[in-house]
């Protein structure tokens, strides 16, 4: 199958450091690549695959300094997709809504993955207005704001099984790994390690927009003695970060879409603390995987509890639900359904017009004649 792939372009294809759509990306095009199909990957030019690089930046947006309309890139991007969209089978978008104005317009197999969150009111006229879009949800909770638009499927994300190592025997410390934002909660990671009396790291990191954030409410808590500011981290230093953990702490206050942190704290062995928002009943066991609290007295009480889950059953759940082979084997079967549903509106647009003869009507006066 001849497959394109369209990357937002903030980020490398897979990012250097922070960066959760375009590392979903490149997990996805190279699994299937390594499952035989011809994919082609439209992404900054500093991106890295086994696919046919399509470069639609020189480098990744948000590490270029000398980028500043970031809206310019795209659109150049989007052009260079639909100039070779009949090479493809089928197109796979991954940046939200900005195609469908040319994606209406060309009946080519398609669908989008939203990878963000869908509960802003500016997204409504939207999506009214291009109800026939395929979209996927990248988990149940995700829809919940648009639950009337063109979902065909709910496609979980999923990591290369090799990608983290499993650590069977923790260190003393808690960890946090993700972005410093209001709705990510760092606060509540360094009041459950306070109140634990555990080391909490954190790696994060901290955005133009967050920085203020930072500055007043976060930065001055980094100064107690049992918290480590660790900053931005790439993979491998991941692994041993998370791996090593006794939890991974993931006390968010926000409908999280999918939260690809958790299943990487999974793929290590390392049980999850986190809070009932948005997907993670459908990617944490509470009890098994990790605890699923309501408060920070509960957040603190799994600390201690985190000890006694088995981490080998931590890791078998990931390779039971979030693989990146199981991914792509669901992404393939969607691209297999967008083909056949494209084909079947051609085969009725082609269909000749039947000329209708106009047939005599009763007369209902006299019932022996007909009226022409």
């Amino acid at each position: 199958m001849k497959i394109a792939q369209v990357s937002p372009l903030y980020e490398s294809v897979p990012p250097k450091l922070y960066g959760g759509t375009e590392r979903v990306v490149s997990y996805l095009t190279e699994e299937l690549v390594n499952e035989g199909h011809d994919v082609t990957l439209f992404a900054s030019g500093d991106s890295e695959t086994t696919a046919r690089l399509v470069p639609c930046s020189p480098r990744s947006l948000r590490l270029d300094e000398q980028c500043i309309d970031q809206l310019a890139h795209h659109v150049l991007m989007l052009e260079k997709v639909f100039a070779m969209a009949h090479d493809f089978d089928v197109i796979h978008f991954h940046i939200d809504y900005l195609h469908f104005p040319l994606s209406r317009r060309y009946n080519l197999p398609h669908l989008t993955t939203l990878h963000g969150r869908l509960d802003i009111p500016d997204l409504v006229p939207l999506y009214r207005e291009f109800p026939e879009m395929p979209v996927v949800s990248i988990s149940d909770d995700q829809r919940r704001p648009l639950p009337w638009v063109n979902w065909v499927d709910t496609v979980y994300h999923g990591l290369p099984r090799d990608l983290y190592r499993f650590h069977e025997k923790p260190d003393d410390y808690l960890v946090f790994v993700g972005r410093i934002s209001p709705e990510k909660r760092v606060d509540r990671a360094i009041e459950i390690a306070k109140r634990t009396g555990m080391k909490l790291k954190i790696a994060a990191k901290v955005s133009v927009p967050d920085q203020p954030y930072f500055e007043q409410e976060i930065e001055p808590l980094l100064e107690h003695h049992l918290v480590e500011f660790v900053g931005e981290v790439g993979e491998e230093e991941k692994d041993e970060l998370i791996g090593n953990a006794v939890a991974f702490v993931f006390p968010i206050d926000w409908p999280e879409p999918f939260g690809l942190v958790m299943i990487e704290s999974m793929a290590c062995g390392t049980p999850v603390i986190t809070y009932a928002e948005g997907s993670v009943p459908e990617v944490i066991d509470h009890g098994v995987t990790g605890f699923i609290c309501d408060n920070l007295d509960q957040a603190t009480e799994a600390v201690g509890l985190a000890h006694d889950l088995d981490r080998r059953r931590v890791r078998q759940v990931f390779e039971e639900k979030f693989t990146s082979e199981r991914m792509a084997r669901d992404y393939v079967k969607l691209y297999q359904r967008m083909i056949s549903l494209t084909h079947a509106r051609e085969a009725i647009a082609n269909v000749p017009a039947v000329k209708v003869e106009t047939v005599p009507s009763w007369n209902a006066d006299d019932p022996l004649v007909f009226r022409n």
